[in-house]
């Protein structure tokens, strides 16, 4: 096995586990905002690595430049996204989870 096919294994292996942890964030956490900043940071990451690796067994070139821009693409439009989705929760009026709110439940 060529070195490359080590490092993309380890990369897709780490962006899976990453998913994985912002899924189990949605799942565990109590309030929206605890949700979409679980979701949001790991799921960012695990597309990094996940297309990190893939850069490492792309046969050519054109496949590595189109990679590379989706890569760029996602690092800045998905926390932008994240954002913007809070900012409109919060406008809306949806107020975060406290511990008093626990106390009460």
């Amino acid at each position: 096995m060529e070195w490359t096919h080590t490092v993309t294994a380890v990369f897709l292996g780490l962006g899976c586990l990453f998913s994985l942890a912002g899924s189990v964030g949605l799942l565990r956490f109590p309030d929206f905002y605890s949700r979409l900043h679980a979701a949001g940071k790991t799921d960012s990451l695990a597309q990094m690595l996940i297309l990190g690796g893939l850069l490492f067994v792309s046969p050519d070139w054109g496949v590595s430049a189109r990679l590379a821009i989706i890569a760029v693409i996602l690092f800045f439009t998905a926390p932008t996204a994240t954002h913007a989705i809070t900012k409109a929760a919060r406008l809306d009026g949806l107020e975060p989870w406290t511990k008093e709110d626990a106390n009460h439940e």
